[in-house]
């Protein structure tokens, strides 16, 4: 394995310099355009990326199609395409370091979240691989002496993957491997803010054998890329992440050519917390939901229902762990929340928190930017928060905890429902009766049960109503990137229809 290297180090060398995956070979945009991005923490340069347009999407798509069509990973044996996963995961691991690095640079988070996010991605690609030998249909022998019936799991075809900037190299290894595990070919586009890492896993995955065409990663903006894979006869199926308003009109486009579409959307999710709790467990469990990559993540725990018998003494536990939290350079050992990822959801979560006070909700913690250089936004904490306030509805995405007090379990559970999304949740309780009755009446797609934001492949993962469409993970993960097909076939002599007289 590669050894560590040094943070600091870093931000003296030149900014990496980003190129399009497209048919095999890296390239710049057609017409030589770039973008640039700078560290949120520092300020500073740290990558100038090929900035891809309408053209240069759709060579990818053709590079994806041939691939698809007339190349040979659609057609390989399972346990080769299991090898060269295997390959990209063991690479993964082995340049974990430089990639953790790029991934603060770009996103901000801190560099130690940023290698864990690493290592669990690489055991998604280990997982995916264990996938691609087991994908398989089903056969029917109880329809008849003269019958039998096989249903067999296909490719879908070309995939078009969309990824944000809050986890860029944890989602889009949700995605890839489990599209190129079912036989699948892919154009990637990640987020501008963050496309180096991407742009690194597509040099592993070339060095580990993936054909020529059958993973392109173009970098570019989503009004001239995304839009081009939303809405392109070609590709086959759109697997998106990001916000839920975007996400509705890629559904929208996409409904044009009948793609098939999966959607990891946005999240308002609470930890519910009940008087008999596992108090000292309960009060980290809310300031790690919130704090852990700055709240910009759609799992966050950004609501805290709490009983009222306890409230008092839960929020003042929960202020004084929250002024403990250590906010800074993402590139220090021990930080936890680094910076705010781009300028406009900074703007973003200060204007939720001056509407809240507005609404009449109390700022017991927290509340501005943390001042000088770089986008830092204080841990903040606020109470006396009305289901009817925006901050209680809305995806705020950022370090910000709204507080709300219930009286019992079915108080709990209205307020848990009571906004548009459905991606997570989680039960705070030594009563298991408790936690199991409220964990099926909650309508979410995960429900943590005494304790919140813990992940493994082998379990789906995925929202109700607004949070999304499908799962990701799991062990029908591969599954999602096919397509049915039923054989019947009839043995022995058949019976004409047409009769003549």
């Amino acid at each position: 394995m590669t050894q560590a290297l040094d943070p600091r180090a870093t931000l003296d060398r030149p900014p990496f310099r980003g190129r399009l995956l497209i048919d095999g070979g890296w390239c710049d945009a057609a017409d030589g355009a770039t973008l640039e991005r700078r560290s949120p923490a520092h300020d500073q340069l740290v990558a100038v990326h090929a900035r891809a347009g309408t053209a240069d999407a759709e060579r990818a798509i053709a590079a994806a199609r041939r691939a698809f069509d007339q190349g040979a990973w659609p057609r390989l044996k399972g346990s080769e395409r299991a090898a060269v996963l295997r390959r990209a995961a063991d690479a993964i691991l082995e340049r974990r370091h430089e990639i953790a690095l790029m991934e603060t640079l770009e996103n901000g988070k801190p560099v130690e979240q940023s290698l864990a996010e690493i290592e669990g991605a690489a055991d998604l690609w280990h997982y995916a691989a264990t996938l691609a030998r087991n994908l398989h249909g089903d056969s029917y022998n109880t329809l008849g002496e003269n019958t039998l019936g096989v249903v067999l799991r296909e490719p879908i075809g070309v995939v078009g993957i969309i990824t944000p900037w809050n986890f860029p190299f944890l989602i889009v290894s949700q995605k890839l491997p489990f599209a190129l595990a079912a036989g699948c070919t892919a154009v990637v586009k990640p987020s501008e803010f963050t496309s180096a890492t991407t742009l690194m896993l597509g040099e592993i995955l070339v060095a580990a054998g993936v054909p020529a065409g059958a993973v392109n990663i173009v970098t570019g903006e989503g009004a001239t890329v995304g839009e081009t894979l939303v809405s392109h006869a070609d590709v086959d199926m759109l697997s998106f992440t990001g916000s839920t308003g975007v996400g509705k009109r890629a559904v929208a486009k996409a409904a044009e050519t009948l793609k098939k579409v999966s959607m990891e959307l946005g999240g308002k999710n609470p930890q519910i917390v009940f008087a008999d709790c596992d108090f000292e467990a309960a009060v980290d469990a809310a300031a790690f939901g919130i704090y852990f990559n700055a709240g910009q993540c759609c799992n966050s725990g950004s609501r805290i229902l709490v009983q009222k018998s306890i409230a008092p003494k839960f929020v003042a536990a929960l202020v004084e762990r929250s002024k403990a939290v250590k906010v800074g350079d993402p590139l220090e050992s021990g930080v936890q929340v680094g910076a705010i990822t781009t300028a406009k959801q900074l703007a973003t979560i200060l204007s939720h928190v001056a509407q809240a006070r507005a609404a009449g909700a109390r700022v017991e913690l927290g509340g501005g930017r943390i001042e000088g250089r770089g986008m830092y936004v204080e841990p903040t904490v606020v109470t006396g928060v009305t289901p009817a306030m925006a901050i209680a509805k809305e995806e705020v995405f950022g370090p910000v905890l709204a507080v709300l007090e219930f009286d019992g379990l079915d108080d709990a559970i209205a307020l848990a429902n009571s906004t548009l999304y459905g991606l997570s949740a989680s039960v705070w309780s030594e009563n298991f009766t408790t936690c199991l009755a409220a964990a099926r009446r909650i309508r979410a797609g995960t429900v943590w049960v005494n304790t919140f934001l813990e992940g493994h492949a082998e379990l789906p993962f995925g929202g109700y109503r607004e949070s999304g469409i499908g799962r990701e993970l799991g062990r029908n993960a591969t599954e999602d990137y096919t397509e049915t097909k039923t054989l019947q076939m009839h043995l022995g002599g058949r019976t004409n229809w047409y009769l003549p007289r």
